[in-house]
């Protein structure tokens, strides 16, 4: 490999990289801001959870899953798992706002797509492991 081919690679890593850190930062404050809300006016939020049938104390038992899946989606070494974790949290989000008409469900899986894509060009890893590709 050339010097100038290093560099730009090099040069391309870091964007990709910021890239990553900037889409991942996203769902990160968006998620924290509902957490945050969620803990601090609990009784509205309770009420808000009443329609979607879910039984008296559940909103806690989410908000704990919340919690624990944005900390491994912020840790490094961990970010893989918690961005599994949290598809199937979003999933759920989506079942449960679709169920009652709500045509907010897309937010959930906009939510995870660019977690997703933060996580793509945030880690060269998952790069390798899910190249794009042209045809």
């Amino acid at each position: 490999m050339t010097t100038e081919s290093l560099t730009t690679e090099n040069r391309n890593s870091k964007a990709m990289t910021w890239t990553g850190r900037v889409l991942s930062a996203l769902p990160i404050l968006m998620i924290a801001a509902g957490a945050s809300y969620a803990m601090t006016h609990q009784e509205a939020v309770q009420k808000d959870f009443g329609k979607y049938a879910f039984p008296d104390g559940f909103m806690n038992k989410v908000l704990i899953i919340e919690v624990i899946c944005l900390l491994l989606y912020i840790i490094p070494q961990t970010a893989v798992l918690g961005a599994i974790l949290f598809t199937g949290y979003l999933g759920g989000a989506v079942v449960t706002h679709a169920r009652v008409g709500e045509p907010n469900w897309i937010l959930p899986v906009i939510l995870g797509v660019v977690m997703w894509l933060g996580l793509w060009f945030r880690d060269p890893r998952l790069r390798q492991l899910a190249p794009l590709r042209r045809i």
